[in-house]
């Protein structure tokens, strides 16, 4: 079956990789997985095996028509639906327990699927994802090195992450431009323990890292701030005012945030 190249469509097919993958989600022998982009379906067939139930969620009608044929229903359910618009909440579980997320994201969503999961974390347990190095590289950064940003910030509100292993293009078939990184990522928001309002917070978050080679408090100017109060958010809790937003962890965010909300 010819792939589609506008659906990001590189297949995994390195049975190694496959069963790494399937190891990294722990045991979910009573557990709904949630697979992201079944594609022709090698990590399903793993999955199978030793989960309790995979749910699948395949845009293409070609290939969601061809899971169900050699799926039982009652081991996997293929979703043919755009996992954007998919409801994690829906899904029915034993009381308790949350869901496992698996899969290998089409290269050009990466960054809206990162943030639907982050939207849906209340019904979310962890997830094993496949993605571009580069952006796993983001999404696990710290403070202070050139990959830390916005979406490490987003994601790391929601859960910590931790990268697990790379491959090279020829694990994939076709073979993308670039290497992939595998990326664990368990889901505990952040907001309570910090004293912050989610939605607040993250609009702050976007003004602080709205330049990337403007201080903290000159973003923070841009987006309305009177510099009296950012200055004096920022010294009160010992920020430099010539601090750039990359080099703050979440904690001095959130710190600042609070004196802003102040004021």
């Amino acid at each position: 079956m010819a792939t589609k190249p506008k659906l990001g469509q590189n297949f995994l097919h390195d049975a190694q990789a496959i069963q790494r993958i399937v190891a990294a989600l722990g045991d979910c022998s009573h557990e709904t997985v949630v697979e992201i982009g079944p594609g022709r379906g090698a990590l399903t067939r793993a999955l199978v095996s030793c989960v309790g139930r995979v749910l699948a969620i395949e845009l293409d009608p070609r290939l969601a028509a061809k899971l169900r044929t050699e799926f039982p229903p009652e081991r996997a359910t293929v979703a043919q639906q755009d996992v954007l618009d998919f409801n994690f909440s829906s899904v029915p579980l034993e009381d308790g327990k949350r869901l496992a997320v698996v899969g290998n994201l089409p290269y050009y969503i990466t960054s809206p699927i990162l943030l639907k999961l982050a939207a849906s974390h209340a019904a979310l347990d962890r997830a094993v994802l496949m993605m571009q190095r580069e952006v796993a590289d983001r999404v696990a950064a710290e403070p202070e090195s050139r990959d830390y940003g916005l979406l490490s910030v987003t994601v790391q509100m929601y859960g910590t992450v931790e990268k697990l292993f790379t491959l090279p293009p020829r694990a994939f078939s076709p073979p993308p431009q670039v290497h992939s990184c595998v990326v664990r990522w368990r889901f505990a928001p952040r907001f309570n323990s910090l004293g912050v309002d989610e939605t607040t917070f993250l609009q702050f978050a976007r003004q602080a890292f709205a330049q990337k080679r403007k201080t903290l408090a000159n973003n923070l100017r841009a987006a309305g701030i009177a510099p009296g109060i950012i200055l004096h958010a920022l010294t009160s809790v010992g920020v430099d005012p010539q601090s750039r937003a990359e080099a703050l962890p979440i904690e001095a965010l959130a710190e600042i945030w609070k004196k802003l909300q102040k004021k």
